[in-house]
């Protein structure tokens, strides 16, 4: 027993590893944010130390300019309208495939599945010819509508496995009780389904807001600018500054990790029932 106990927190080379990993994965994050409260000066003297003093300078000029609120909202309406439109479709079409059964319907879940092997990066020049034929480009719907179909394919495979699982017994109740299909769709497996939802949610936000090469083809005007672009901008026109293109840098990333980080244990949760189902 008391050697069993010993062993009851594993390996300590498990835990130096995977402190390592995460090291590395939050060493250059870390870097960004501190970088953004030094000056070029210090940048220039010491590129690993730390700020001495904290200048906050750097920052509130960030702030106080009308670039990173303006690219800030673009980036929101991108994200939150992509979202909301993926989860809703993803759900409609998921149930589809998981509840009803009809010719072709494995099919076109295979279909769905190959989604996820067709990256963006392949089906640009398509997209953008396709976008410019429907007259959005340089227009945030642009990057909306693409952005919608790429995301579909990966809340349809994650959400399907939830909607297979609800059991056929409360359809048949909610049948008895005269709901109809729609009313059960809205009423029971909305609501059965809220892990799911929210895990798509979440990784279609994310990946909105970090998207670069999407809107780097599709936005040409600045003030349509998206904040990953926004970024490479201030980039341009600060290539002097270090510091404060750190600070820009580092504004543009921390909501993204905030959500991210709010919402982890509704992700593992979401994907873990995925599986199961």
């Amino acid at each position: 027993m008391a050697g069993r106990n010993d062993n009851s927190w594993g390996h300590p080379g498990i835990y130096a590893g995977a402190l390592l990993l995460i090291g590395v994965m939050l060493g250059p994050v870390v870097y960004i944010i501190i970088g953004g409260f030094r000056t070029n000066a210090q940048i220039t003297t010491d590129p690993a130390g730390l700020p001495d003093p904290w200048e906050t300078a750097n920052y509130t000029n960030v702030l106080g300019g009308s670039s990173f609120w303006r690219q800030a909202g673009n980036s929101t309406i991108v994200a939150v309208a992509t979202t909301l439109a993926v989860v809703l479709l993803g759900v409609m079409a998921s149930y589809v495939l998981a509840r009803y059964r009809f010719r072709g319907r494995g099919a076109m879940y295979a279909l769905f599945a190959a989604g996820l092997m067709f990256p963006v990066t392949v089906a640009i020049t398509p997209v953008y010819i396709l976008v410019k034929s429907l007259g959005i480009v340089n227009t945030l719907p642009g990057v909306i509508l693409p952005q919608i179909a790429f995301a579909l394919p990966t809340t349809i495979i994650i959400l399907v496995p939830f909607l297979r699982a609800i059991p056929r017994e409360i359809e048949e109740a909610a049948a008895i009780d005269r709901c109809s299909r729609l009313g059960f769709f809205w009423r029971i497996v909305i609501p059965l389904s809220v892990p799911g939802l929210v895990t798509t949610g979440i990784l279609a936000f994310v990946n909105s807001w970090n998207s670069y090469l999407l809107p780097l083809f599709i936005l040409n005007d600045s003030d349509s600018f998206t904040l990953p672009l926004g970024v490479q901008a201030f980039s341009s026109e600060y290539s002097v500054d270090t510091a404060k293109v750190l600070a820009f840098t580092s504004l543009s990333m921390i909501p993204a990790l905030a959500f991210f980080s709010l919402f982890e244990r509704r992700i593992v949760g979401g994907l873990t029932g995925a599986v199961k189902g």
